[in-house]
């Protein structure tokens, strides 16, 4: 493990003491000026670090001016976005070699863009605000989405450009999923049952699993109905049924214990002397162990419908089951014959069944889990 640790830390310290050729060699202009500046800042008369400088700041001037050049001679409805993107490199690469003294000393002229930021942010910022209203004149969810995220990256670049804001809430309302789980009672004739805990774990978990800041929103149908959401995208019907508690079983068994121990006995060789000696002793016993069971099984049913059309996009059942089991018993011989699980099973006593809510409750639990998982995986295509 020491030997490794050394080893990525001497590659780290490689890494951090690189003069930035090979990063030249291979036109990548950010690597080689930001590793060259560093060596500098730790050995001032690095001559390959310099050479870096001197050779590669002018190359990386010349060729971000050729990009710019291309870009704005182009037809991207976006050129100005990328513009601003070289300006930043650019000025990052300069900011770089202005740090450091060592460096500085190398450039006559640092090409720093200022004044003539302003315009190309604004220009970037009219062209991701017409992408936007284009993408939402498109009406589909996808391209509202899209829209969503151009109107941001406006707001990013000049703050309540225009109504920006408002294009911004817009296009996360129309780019959103809403969607209501809707429950339906449990019908029990024969057990006071409430599955209102379950759907409650399960609505907190979606919304969890899906914030705001994503795509696709859960409401109850009391929600729905205090947000005026009269048209949800989609309903997710939910319902227990075929739930049943078996018949208590009562099981009892018998089992003869033997077991060959070896113990320390104390020996008498004279008068006065005694010696320990190892010897073999076999222990026996008798133990009755009782168990009580009671099962309880059902299935959910799940239901994905489109609102408008009502069809159908998903049915599923998700099957449930748990068993209450208590073991308890009754002993008689020598204790040491005893295992830790036989122990434990006698320290036990007779307990009562849970109520059916109980059970009722334990049922859902491993029901719970596979529900949040299938629903995730299915809306997350959404978001």
């Amino acid at each position: 493990m020491k030997k490794w640790i050394y080893l990525i830390a001497l590659a780290s310290f490689a890494m951090a003491c690189s003069s930035g050729q090979r990063a030249l060699e291979k036109g990548d202009y950010i690597s080689a000026i930001e590793k060259a500046a560093n060596r500098l800042s730790n050995d001032s008369d690095n001559k390959k670090a310099k050479r870096v400088i001197k050779e590669g700041y002018p190359l990386a001037i010349q060729y971000y001016q050729e990009e710019i050049d291309m870009a704005l001679s182009g037809n991207d409805p976006l050129k100005w976005s990328n513009t601003l993107d070289v300006m930043y490199r650019v000025n990052h690469l300069s900011e770089e070699i202005r740090r450091i003294p060592a460096a500085r000393k190398l450039v006559s002229s640092l090409k720093i863009y200022t004044s003539e930021l302003e315009d190309v942010k604004k220009r970037a910022a009219e062209e991701h605000y017409q992408a936007g209203l284009q993408l939402l004149e498109r009406g589909s969810r996808e391209d509202a989405r899209e829209a969503y995220f151009q109107f941001r990256q406006v707001d990013d670049l000049i703050s309540s450009y225009k109504d920006v804001v408002s294009k911004i809430d817009e296009a996360k309302e129309l780019a959103t999923l809403n969607v209501i789980l809707e429950t339906i009672p449990l019908p029990s004739r024969r057990y006071q049952l409430s599955s209102e805990f379950f759907y409650e774990q399960l609505i907190n978990r979606m919304k969890q699993s899906f914030p705001n800041s994503g795509f696709v929103s859960f409401y109850t149908p009391d929600e729905a109905e205090d947000n005026g959401l009269k048209y949800p995208d989609m309903v997710v019907r939910m319902e227990f049924y075929d739930f049943f508690i078996g018949k208590p079983l009562h099981f009892e068994n018998v089992e003869k214990l033997s077991r060959v121990v070896e113990r320390n006995v104390e020996v008498k060789v004279s008068r006065d002397s005694t010696r320990i000696e190892k010897r073999q002793e076999r222990l026996n016993g008798k133990i009755k162990i009782i168990t009580d069971e009671v099962s309880s099984q059902g299935t959910l049913n799940v239901r994905i419908e489109e609102f408008q059309t009502q069809r159908t996009i998903l049915n599923e059942q998700v099957p449930g089951e748990f068993i209450w089991r208590n073991q308890y018993g009754v002993f008689v011989g020598d204790e040491g014959v005893l295992t830790d699980q036989q122990i434990h099973i006698l320290n036990n006593r007779a307990v009562p069944p849970p109520a059916p809510q109980d059970l009722f409750v334990e049922f859902t639990q491993p029901i719970f889990e596979q529900l949040t998982s299938r629903l995730t995986n299915y809306f997350k295509k959404y978001n």
